[in-house]
């Protein structure tokens, strides 16, 4: 069989980064495995069991040397996955063999290398969600006071600049951000719980010593590279948590989304466009084609993410009194695929925020086509300072709007501007209607929502992480 033969991941194959994917690799996963049982074997005799510095050391040295051959012929015979792995790891570290695993249950390889896993990743995803809010503030701040349509409903409303509306996409992102600190910064691993949670099998180990036994739980936890582990477990630590990170991650889904939507619309405009490179295809039949291919995976991904996190919600409630298995098969794929989606997602919206086109000349021009009904309000005020009637000048400029827009429909060119100009029943002069239509005039406070945005909120978070961002301040190829 070879590589082609047989089904690949797309989420590795095509999507995710190296990085990703190795968090969630089988030379990760086990390795925490032996990781923690080489902790479980120190922490036991730190408090007096009889384990030897010598059986310690010999675990240690095979932590990386895993033997999948062996392992796998072992759980077909013995349909276990984890006594599979402590019979090959008691054949590399034979002295070690009787303490391997002592007083645990397989929930403390499989719970603790599952939550560190997800730990590792959150760590990574951060990194790239400051890497996006990073581009989109230096794009913000350069197009900070540049007018441009402003859409509801995609129709045309009023005036925005263009550093305003990335700002709307970045503190998305800076929600996102606050959400996946809460969870780094309070994140618990299993600990040493023992066979059902209730430390039993720890405390005959230790005598009916209770300090011990607590104390044990601390030590694991540290050593695993932690503060916390969950004070209340059953076998499993409740499966919630796993939708409570999973939420987060749709987080950054929906944000994705949102942006990955309107750079397609705004595309479609001829306003902005995601990055298209000189030899890249838009279709196979239509040669001229320059599709948002990358927004478009963007959501499509980010769609993928929404719909799985409601997987998590499902396992969470479906769990029965300290555990059952069913919901094993199915973490195996939903927690990985999670992650390997959502580094994909991130991996696209730093290229696209880092290389967003512009096009001045088309956004100018859709503005001249619709400001001139935008100005209508202001153009019936200064109308009624010069001595108008306000019914009578509002009912003219209602129609010439109303001419103005099934002319456009129609594709007959009529000017709206000089109809009103011309009009002798609306006292405004030539000079006071093009001063009238100046777009600063309808951008309002947008540079200065941007200045005080980025200064007061943005700026300081990318200071915390700066040294972080340098480690990936590269542009992510996709």
């Amino acid at each position: 069989m070879t590589e082609h033969d047989r089904y690949s991941n797309p989420l590795v194959e095509r999507y995710a980064s190296k990085e990703m994917s190795h968090i969630f690799s089988d030379d990760n996963k086990y390795s925490l495995w032996r990781k923690l049982w080489v902790a479980l074997a120190e922490a036991e005799k730190e408090l007096g069991l009889n384990i030897t510095d010598e059986q310690i050391d010999e675990m240690k040295r095979h932590i990386n040397d895993i033997s999948y051959d062996t392992v796998s012929n072992k759980e077909k015979e013995l349909k276990h996955d984890v006594m599979a792995h402590i019979y090959e790891f008691g054949e590399k570290a034979p002295k070690a063999r009787p303490i391997i695993h002592l007083g645990a249950t397989s929930a403390f390889v499989d719970d603790n290398a599952d939550l560190i896993q997800m730990y590792q990743a959150l760590l990574i995803i951060r990194n790239k969600v400051l890497k996006c809010i990073k581009n989109l503030t230096v794009f913000a701040v350069s197009y900070k006071d540049v007018p441009t349509l402003g859409y509801t409903h995609f129709q045309p409303a009023q005036l925005t600049t263009i550093g305003k509306r990335a700002c709307m996409w970045i503190q998305d992102l800076m929600m996102d951000l606050d959400e996946l600190n809460n969870r780094i910064d309070h994140f618990m691993i299993r600990g040493a719980k023992g066979t059902t949670g209730t430390q039993a099998s720890f405390l005959e180990l230790f005598h009916g010593d209770t300090d011990k036994v607590l104390e044990l739980d601390k030590i694991v936890t540290r050593k695993m590279g932690f503060e916390k582990s969950f004070p209340i477990t059953g076998q499993t630590y409740t499966r919630k948590y796993d939708w409570y990170i999973a939420e987060a991650l749709c987080g950054i889904a929906q944000s994705a989304h949102k942006f990955g939507n309107d750079i397609r619309l705004l595309q479609h405009e001829n306003e902005l466009e995601e990055p298209f490179e000189e030899s890249q295809v838009g279709s196979s039949a239509m040669p001229y084609k320059r599709n948002p291919m990358r927004s478009e995976r963007m959501c499509s991904l980010s769609r993928y993410i929404i719909v799985d996190v409601s997987n998590f919600s499902v396992t969470a409630s479906a769990q029965w009194l300290e555990r059952t298995l069913d919901d094993s098969a199915d973490r195996r794929i939903s927690i990985p695929e999670i992650f390997l989606a959502a580094d994909g997602v991130l991996n696209l919206y730093a290229n696209i925020s880092q290389n967003i086109n512009v096009y001045p000349k088309i956004i100018n021009k859709n503005i001249s086509r619709e400001l001139p009904f935008m100005a209508m309000e202001n153009i019936l005020m200064r109308s009624v300072e010069n001595g108008g009637d306000r019914q009578a000048v509002h009912e003219r400029l209602r129609k010439h709007s109303m001419d103005a827009k099934m002319a456009y429909r129609e594709g007959t060119d009529l000017n709206l501007i000089w109809e009103i100009i011309d009009d002798p029943e609306i006292p405004i002069r030539e000079d006071e209607v093009k001063d009238l239509l100046d777009p600063e005039r309808y951008i309002g406070l947008s540079a200065k929502q941007v200045e005080l945005y980025i200064q007061n909120f943005v700026q300081p978070e990318l200071e915390k992480y700066n040294a972080d961002l340098n480690n990936i301040d590269t542009i992510l190829t996709v």
